[in-house]
């Protein structure tokens, strides 16, 4: 994602997962029938075969022994928690990092939020 790309996401109030290494990972909705949802799991940011999903678990982005995935419970370079414009936060199974969402609770986090 440029950084053109990526102040327009803010600007736009857009709520949305960003790696460490810059690589856009999804919009959180809960709506599984978005193109960029996270919950699509036919899509880009939410198949399990896609190279650019937090789900693929052979993936950069959803590996559990890669630093960019949420699911490496030592890393700490993961993904970036975007709610509505606003950086609340990292996609983490790290204890230790604080500001942080339990990937494996991420749909029910977006339905709190009223994502």
């Amino acid at each position: 994602m440029t950084q053109s790309e990526f102040q327009l996401r803010i600007q736009r109030g857009e709520s949305f997962l960003v790696a460490d290494d810059g690589q856009f990972l999804g919009q959180l909705t809960s709506n599984r029938f978005q193109n960029e949802s996270v919950m699509n799991e036919y899509g880009r940011y939410g198949s399990k075969f896609s190279s650019t999903s937090i789900f693929n678990q052979y993936g950069i982005y959803g590996s559990q022994y890669s630093m960019h995935s949420p699911f490496n419970q030592y890393s700490t370079t993961p993904p970036r928690i975007f709610l509505r414009g606003m950086l609340v936060g990292y996609l983490t199974a790290n204890k230790y990092v604080q500001s942080r969402v339990d990937p494996h609770q991420l749909y029910d986090w977006m339905r709190q939020n009223g994502l």
